[in-house]
């Protein structure tokens, strides 16, 4: 198995979810991405958050490993933010793309989605870059 940075898997999961927090969040796109999904206030209400987030931590920090993977160790800065950058936009936000053009999303939910995406894979690079 390749070597893995433990420290930076944590810091970027963490950091994964702090972005999370704010893009999802009143202040920028909760009732956009909620008006999208087709998601009501009961429904999110009802929602195990205990079973989202906890999940959402393992499945994050897996990729966050897997990522660390790719990278290698000391993978340098440029090169670990332009990479995750590549990742996050042209791996993941376009796969996201693929799947609502077929599904007939919004415009909107793709920016949303794809752009929290790309970011958080920008901050895998900065975890792994830095530290």
């Amino acid at each position: 198995m390749p070597p893995v940075d433990w420290i930076a898997v944590l810091v970027a999961t963490v950091a994964s979810f702090v972005l999370g927090s704010f893009w999802y969040s009143p202040l920028m796109f909760a009732k956009a991405w909620q008006q999208d999904t087709g998601l009501s206030d009961e429904q999110l209400n009802a929602a195990s958050k205990a079973r989202i987030f906890g999940v959402s931590f393992i499945l994050i920090f897996l990729g966050a490993v897997v990522f660390s993977m790719f990278l290698g160790p000391d993978p340098g800065l440029g090169f670990a933010v332009g990479a995750g950058a590549a990742a996050g936009i042209f791996w993941v936000a376009f796969s996201f793309g693929v799947n609502y053009l077929f599904e007939l999303k919004p415009l909107r939910m793709f920016f949303i989605n794809g752009g929290y995406h790309a970011l958080q894979f920008v901050l895998f690079g900065l975890a792994f870059g830095l530290i």
